[in-house]
C-alpha cells in the first residue's frame, strides 16, 4: 500500500490543487477580520455585534462538521470539495450587496457552512494519496496556504479599502471558483475511497456510514479529546485573529495601510512555521510537534500583545505566528485516527466541530474589550493554547493506522 502511494502520480495534483483551494479558507475568513472595524463604524453597530459576525461564521463551520464529512465519506471527496468552494465563494461575494447587519449575519453563517468542508476533505485527500512517512510534510505544505490566503486578503484590503471601501473587498471571495475549476478538470476522485466503495458494494455493505460510528467504543475517547483540543486551540486562534487587526489600529495606533502590511509580514512567519513543523512532525512525531506549537503560542502571544513600539510589533508578529502550525499538523494527525469509511467524518468532526465550539470566543472577547481592553481580552487566548497542550497528553502518538 505504501509503495503504491509513493508511486501515485495524482498526489502532486492533490498537493498543489489542495494548496490553491485552502488558500481561500483563510482568504475568506481574513476578509472579515480586515474589514471588521469599518463594518462596525459604517453600520453603526456595537463591538459585540461585530464580534458576532465572526462567531456566526464559526458556528456555520461547526455545524458543517455534522454534514460535510459524512457527505465526503458517502458521496466522494471531490464532489464535496467542489460544493464547499463554490458555495462559500459566492456567498462571501454576496456581502457586497448586503445593506444590514442581519443580512451579513445570514450570509456569514451560510458561507461558514460551506467553508467547513475544505479542511476535512483536503486532509483526507492527502492521507489517501501520500505515504505515511511523507504525510506530515505534504499536509503541512498544502495547509500552509492558510497564511498565504491571509496575506492575499491583507494585500487586497490595503489596496481596495482605502479607495473603494470594505464592500468591494468581499467581491474578491468569488475568486474561489478558480481553484474549483482546476479540481473539477484536473484532480480525480480518491482511489482509496473508490476502492472502499467497490468493496462495500461487493460485500453488500452499501449502507451509508453513520456519523455515530466515530463515537463507537473504538473511537469515542479520541474523538472527544481531539475535539476538545481543537476547540481550545481555535478559541485561542480565532479570538486573537479576529481582533488582532482592530487592536493594531485602535490600541497600537497603526493606520489601516500599515496594519495591512504588518499582517502580511505576520503571515509570512506563519507560512514558514507551518512548513518547518511539517518536517518536525515527520521526524519527531505529530503529537510532539503539536505540543511544541501549543507551548510556543502560550509563551509568545502575551509577549507580542504587550509590545508597544511599531518595530517590536513588526518583529514579534511573525515569531508568534510561527507557532500557529497546529492546523496543518491536525491535517496529518486526525485522519490517522480513523479508517477509510469514516475518515472524513471523524477528521472533519474533530476539526470543524471543535472550530465551531470556539465560535463564542470572538463575541466574548468583544465584550471584554468593550469593558477593559483588547489587549486583556486577547491575552486570555494564551490560556486556551495551554489547555490544548494539556489535552494532547491524553491522545495517541499519531502513528499511522494501516
Amino acid at each position: 500500500m505504501n509503495e503504491t502511494l509513493e508511486r501515485n502520480p495524482q498526489r502532486w495534483k492533490v498537493l498543489f490543487g489542495g494548496f490553491a483551494c485552502y488558500t481561500f479558507d483563510a482568504f475568506d475568513l481574513s476578509l472579515l477580520a480586515m474589514s471588521l472595524a469599518l463594518i462596525i463604524q459604517d453600520l453603526n453597530i456595537s463591538t459585540q455585534k461585530g464580534g458576532l459576525l465572526s462567531t456566526i461564521t464559526l458556528l456555520g463551520i461547526g455545524l458543517s462538521s455534522l454534514f460535510v464529512g459524512w457527505m465526503a465519506d458517502n458521496y466522494g471527496r471531490r464532489k464535496t470539495l467542489l460544493f464547499s468552494l463554490v458555495s462559500f465563494g459566492l456567498l462571501t461575494a454576496a456581502i457586497y450587496f448586503a445593506q444590514s447587519w442581519a443580512v451579513i449575519m445570514v450570509l456569514r453563517f451560510l458561507a461558514g457552512f460551506g467553508l467547513g468542508g475544505l479542511w476535512a476533505v483536503l486532509s483526507t485527500y492527502i492521507n489517501e494519496t501520500w505515504a505515511p512517512s511523507l504525510r506530515g510534510k505534504a499536509a503541512s505544505f498544502t495547509l500552509s496556504s492558510f497564511p498565504v490566503g491571509s496575506g492575499f486578503a491583507s494585500f487586497f484590503a490595503g489596496i481596495l479599502i482605502p479607495v473603494y471601501g470594505w464592500r468591494v473587498l468581499f467581491l474578491t471571495g468569488a475568486l474561489a471558483i478558480i481553484p474549483a475549476l482546476y479540481m473539477y478538470f484536473a484532480v480525480p476522485e480518491s482511489k482509496e475511497w473508490e476502492e472502499q466503495k467497490r468493496l462495500e458494494a461487493k460485500n453488500s455493505k452499501a449502507a451509508k456510514a453513520p456519523i455515530s460510528q466515530i463515537f463507537s467504543p473504538q473511537f469515542r475517547k479520541n474523538t472527544i479529546i481531539a475535539t476538545a483540543v481543537s476547540a481550545f486551540a481555535f478559541s485561542g486562534y480565532w479570538g486573537a485573529s479576529t481582533w488582532l487587526p482592530t487592536l493594531l489600529v485602535t490600541e497600537k495606533g497603526l493606520d489601516t495601510a500599515t496594519m495591512a502590511k504588518f499582517m502580511v509580514i505576520l503571515n509570512v512567519g506563519m507560512f514558514i512555521g507551518m512548513n518547518v513543523f511539517g518536517v518536525v512532525a515527520d521526524k519527531l512525531g505529530k503529537k510532539v510537534a503539536l505540543m511544541i506549537t501549543f507551548l510556543g503560542l502560550t509563551i509568545t502571544l502575551p509577549i507580542y500583545l504587550h509590545a508597544t513600539e511599531p518595530n517590536m510589533l513588526l518583529m514579534l508578529g511573525p515569531v508568534y505566528a510561527f507557532f500557529v502550525s497546529f492546523t496543518t499538523i491536525f491535517g496529518s494527525y486526525f485522519p490517522e485516527m480513523y479508517p477509510t469509511e469514516v475518515r472524513a467524518t471523524g477528521t472533519g468532526f474533530c476539526f470543524n466541530f471543535g472550530r465551531g465550539l470556539s465560535a463564542i470566543a470572538p463575541f466574548a472577547l468583544g465584550i471584554i474589550a468593550a469593558k477593559y481592553s483588547l489587549t486583556m481580552g486577547l491575552g486570555i487566548c494564551s490560556i486556551f493554547f495551554f489547555l490544548s497542550f494539556l489535552g494532547m497528553i491524553f491522545l495517541p502518538s499519531g502513528k499511522a493506522q494501516q
